[in-house]
């Protein structure tokens, strides 16, 4: 069975600090840093199953100074995932 995934015709194209925003607005403590919960938050409000896996991945991957947090410097690591699980593919302004 095929795991279907989105069309480039279902991207949505947003600039970095657009794409900060969006990440910004499940800052649920608003430390000005994503945790894993509140990026499983994210998740989850774009129908993603295995959402805490799925935020785990990214955050190992973004986590660049390894203190459990993605804060505004490492924001920019989170472009790939953003274009493979959310649809969103963040581009120069």
């Amino acid at each position: 069975m095929a795991i279907p995934h989105r069309a480039p015709e279902d991207t949505r194209l947003m600039n970095l600090e657009e794409f900060k925003k969006l990440l910004k607005k499940f800052d649920a403590n608003k430390d000005n840093k994503i945790s894993k919960e509140e990026l499983q938050e994210l998740l989850r409000s774009h129908g993603k199953h295995f959402s805490g896996w799925k935020s785990k991945r990214a955050l190992g991957h973004a986590d660049a100074n390894g203190d459990g947090y993605i804060d505004e410097n490492e924001m920019i690591n989170l472009v790939e995932f953003a274009k493979k699980q959310l649809g969103v593919t963040v581009v120069a302004k």
